[in-house]
């Protein structure tokens, strides 16, 4: 064969086989609603165990405690003839007023606002999980605690921003509203029954010993045998000091007397003109120290 021939043989171009045609992509379905909320509820709950906010959670535990020592000897001062406040106005009042009260101030409603965080995280995407019997009980009893930490952290920034005043003037202030609006004197009950409820709660968790759930570091040993008892008298405490204070919500409502809801002052005073009056809330208030107490251990070792 001549070299021009094998030349032009090699020269020839062999045209490219076209690209067989492709199928248009599929449509993706969009995410289903179930996989968005669980991954939303995932994520929420991540965030509720956070060490951050666990860290400030027990924080606000300790600042919870350290009020219910402080109140619970203001308690006592009054039944040996003192004076005082005793609630979280009076128990700030002082603290307040002092070269570190804003800073106080600020940090205890940052404790507590992160406490009512967590408790939200505790009454909904914690429990998810859980059986439909557990989830409602886990909303009550940590909703319920959601709301009193988020009113003690509101205020402390009252006393942070100079606008503190008498808890009990707040609470006739706030019933005066409520029983001013259409709801009126329906709501205001509404409000007693769910304060007593609470107590009624923590008396239950007390006398039933549920706070052990929370605290299990010392179980088995002799400073839990006193950590026990201490839980026990101050959940009890705590529970009636909550029912006198929903009680006079009701009796006010009944009333249509804002000012006779005063909170856990008044009815403490109230309760001192009676004859019983002073060893009864003479024992309340040991119980609220002693739950005060409970609450220092378990910012520290209880269960997150």
């Amino acid at each position: 064969m001549s070299t021009g021939w094998r030349n032009a043989k090699r020269g020839t171009a062999h045209p490219a086989a076209a690209p067989a045609p492709q199928d248009p992509p599929e449509p993706q379905d969009p995410p289903a609603a179930e996989d968005t909320a669980d991954g939303t509820a995932q994520t929420l709950e991540r965030a509720s165990n956070s060490e951050g906010l666990n860290v400030l959670a027990r924080a606000g535990f300790a600042v919870m405690a350290l009020l219910h020592i402080l109140i619970g000897f203001i308690a006592l001062r009054l039944v040996l003839g003192g004076y005082g406040d005793a609630d979280t106005g009076g128990a700030l009042s002082p603290l307040a007023a002092s070269a570190a009260g804003p800073f106080l101030m600020w940090g205890g409603c940052t404790a507590c606002a992160s406490l009512a965080l967590w408790q939200l995280g505790e009454a909904t995407v914690r429990v998810r999980r859980k059986s439909v019997g557990q989830r409602w009980s886990k909303a009550v009893s940590s909703g319920s605690l959601v709301l009193i930490y988020g009113s003690v952290a509101l205020t402390f920034a009252s006393f942070a921003r100079g606008r503190g005043r008498d808890s009990g003037d707040s609470v006739a202030s706030f019933s005066t509203v409520v029983l001013a609006s259409p709801a009126g004197m329906p709501a205001l009950v509404a409000v007693g029954l769910l304060i007593l409820g609470i107590g009624v709660y923590f008396i239950y968790k007390g006398a039933r010993r549920k706070f052990r759930a929370e605290l299990r570091h010392f179980a088995g040993t002799r400073r839990g045998q006193v950590i026990d008892l201490l839980g026990l008298t101050g959940h009890i405490a705590k529970g009636i000091s909550l029912i006198l204070a929903g009680g006079l919500f009701i009796l006010a409502a009944i009333h249509n007397s804002p000012g006779e809801s005063t909170g856990l002052d008044g009815s403490l005073k109230r309760l001192l003109e009676t004859p019983a009056g002073p060893p009864v809330v003479a024992v309340i208030a040991v119980g609220l120290i002693f739950y005060g107490i409970f609450a220092v251990v378990r910012s520290r070792y209880g269960r997150m």
